[in-house]
């Protein structure tokens, strides 16, 4: 059954999000931010993230539309704090998205256009698949992870949780990249990185 969604937040990755979902023809509610604020879109203002308790967790379904430039915890803070409420987040995957039948994707995980995702490759929930990424086959990418747009993994490339993979960036295959880790755009990442760590340049060294 389709339900109703609700976005979380205004910004530019939720204004994408929004158009995917009409694409997708899902009844949106309206979205939440701090302060009423104009949406491009002309969806309703809820009012802040609080106004959700007052929706039955059964009724409707949650879109986090705040994206990340850096490893951070604001995606995942409140992805976990609605899910204690018994809240679902819905899975989003754009209709020019390409996926193979073998792939598992997780709750709320947010697929955008010309994405591809091959074979036994598995995405964790709250991950973003950005614009034109590519997934070669048997990668796992861990939840909370942004991969933003053009990032390209070979096959068996795992990333941790909570890291962020910058615009461009090429990673080789049977690499592993540790939680909390922030690629920089256009890096190439030819060997493992720890946790915790902040990589650019090509090849990829730690800074």
């Amino acid at each position: 059954m389709n339900k109703p969604i609700i976005i979380i937040g205004n910004g530019g990755h939720a204004l994408v999000l929004t158009e995917l979902l009409m694409l997708n023809k899902k009844q949106i509610l309206g979205f939440t931010s701090p302060s009423n604020e104009t949406n491009k879109f002309d969806l309703a203002y809820l009012g802040n993230d609080s106004i959700i308790f007052n929706y039955d967790p059964e009724e409707i379904e949650l879109v986090l539309g705040i994206g990340s430039v850096q490893p951070n915890s604001i995606r995942s803070k409140i992805f976990n704090e609605f899910k204690l409420k018994g809240y679902h987040f819905a899975t989003c995957i754009h209709p020019k998205a390409i996926i193979t039948s073998t792939a598992k994707i997780g709750e709320g995980v947010q697929i955008m256009a010309g994405a591809i995702i091959q074979s036994f490759a598995e995405i964790k929930d709250n991950s973003i698949v950005n614009t034109g990424a590519q997934i070669d086959h048997e990668c796992i990418i861990n939840k909370n992870v942004h991969l933003a747009p053009g990032t390209i993994l070979s096959g068996n490339v795992q990333i941790g949780s909570n890291s962020h993979v910058g615009t461009g960036v090429k990673i080789i295959q049977g690499v592993t990249i540790g939680g909390n880790t922030m690629i920089a755009a256009g890096a190439v990442v030819v060997k493992d990185i720890p946790e915790n760590s902040k990589v650019m340049g090509i090849p990829a060294k730690e800074v």
